[in-house]
């Protein structure tokens, strides 16, 4: 489980069968799970440098893997107990979105996002959505993907002040909103007093 906020940028050293070799201050174990860009990878290797990850056809089917160069967001497991100071984060990618526009605001950039309409159902207004592994809230849902703001603090703290229009992103949807889903779309679907019963139990 992750938090959405970004530990530092790593600097990919190389990326070639399937395994991507990166360059970071922070020294994780072998078998450690870290995100890079949002998805959750696991450590196969150690250097003096770095790390390596090895991403596997799922996941290479999932990601932006060309945005697998120069410098990556990357962030370290939750570790029990650790304060969450973002939103839940499980690194599990669901889609790759597309960077549409840009509007510069006063105090921060507009930023239009689509995505495919599977995820877009999972999108809702003020919602939480991560975006490279970054932690964001949804301002607008529109027909083809979503509106985010993006704050002077949140620009200096991540890459996205350096994407482009066309760039692709990896997505990861609140998974509270496709829990959600699942449950009250599937054949014997929960109400709301069923719901009421579970949370009860906590």
């Amino acid at each position: 489980m992750f938090t959405g906020l970004i530990r530092e940028f790593a600097e990919v050293e190389s990326y070639a069968n399937n395994i991507l070799t990166l360059r970071a201050t922070y020294k994780p174990n072998i078998g450690d799970s870290i995100a890079i860009n949002g998805a959750c990878l696991t450590v196969i290797a150690l250097s003096k440098s770095g790390f390596s990850v090895e991403l596997s056809l799922e996941s290479r089917s999932l990601l932006a893997v060309e945005n697998l160069k120069g410098k990556v967001h990357m962030e370290p497991a939750l570790a029990l107990g650790d304060r969450l100071d973002g939103h839940m984060v499980q690194g599990h990618v669901d889609c790759v979105g597309v960077i549409e526009s840009f509007n510069k605001r006063e105090n921060g950039l507009d930023i239009e996002v689509s995505i495919p309409q599977k995820q877009l159902t999972f999108v809702i207004p003020k919602g939480s959505i991560t975006i490279d592994g970054v932690s964001l809230t949804v301002n607008d849902v529109s027909k083809k993907g979503f509106r985010l703001t993006i704050i002077p603090h949140t620009l200096e703290k991540t890459l996205i002040g350096s994407y482009k229009v066309g760039q692709k992103v990896n997505v990861e949807t609140d998974m509270f909103a496709r829990y959600l889903y699942h449950m009250f779309n599937k054949k014997d679907a929960l109400d709301w007093n069923g719901v009421d019963r579970i949370m009860a139990m906590y």
